[in-house]
């Protein structure tokens, strides 16, 4: 199982790279700088500073959206699908790897046959990121993961306690957001997750 951290500093009650230092340090596989509410400039400075802290830990760092910012710094990209769908075939060679965020099998069919890389799936469980949505569920999930050969990521909602769930739907891994930007220790918090074989 790879556990993947998505970023969001809004919701950090410290120092954004002080919490992303702690979550590195306590052991996420991955770290996605998500951060939605930036330029891409600002985005590249930040990813930039974030990058230093990954490469300390040995904790692969993947962007998101900013494809051009990910060419430059030779890193993976988290791309939603209508940006993905847009991406020429000359710009995807220019980028190491590919994820792309789908809510649907024919998303999945698509995204798979156009060379993504992965896939992060959702939203599986109910989560305060899309209150009036409801959430997809594990049979979803499954649909997916049966859908594809390449990994699938599960988002939304998931809790240390899910993952077993996730990993018998057939999941490389899960995505968390606000449990690992909130909690009051990492260190303690992400051991929950890696007692999770």
């Amino acid at each position: 199982m790879k556990r993947i951290c998505v970023t969001n500093r809004l919701l950090c009650q410290e120092d954004f790279l002080s919490r992303v230092q702690k979550i590195a340090a306590a052991g996420a596989d991955a770290i996605l700088l998500r951060e939605k509410d930036l330029s891409e400039t600002q985005y590249a400075i930040l990813a930039k500073q974030v990058q230093e802290i990954c490469l300390l830990y040995n904790v692969s760092l993947l962007l998101n959206s900013f494809w051009q910012t990910a060419a430059t710094m030779h890193l993976p990209v988290q791309l939603p699908m209508p940006q993905f769908q847009k991406l020429s075939s000359a710009d995807r060679q220019e980028i190491p790897a590919v994820g792309v965020s789908v809510h649907s099998i024919e998303e999945a069919h698509y995204a798979q046959a156009h060379h993504a890389d992965w896939l992060i799936a959702g939203h599986i469980f109910p989560t305060a990121c899309k209150p009036d949505l409801p959430p997809r569920g594990i049979p979803f999930l499954q649909q997916i993961c049966d859908a594809v050969s390449i990994p699938v990521y599960a988002i939304g909602g998931i809790t240390a306690e899910q993952q077993e769930c996730i990993q018998a739907a057939g999941a490389s891994g899960c995505c968390v957001m606000s449990q690992w930007m909130t909690c009051a220790n990492p260190q303690t918090e992400l051991q929950k997750w890696r007692n999770f074989s």
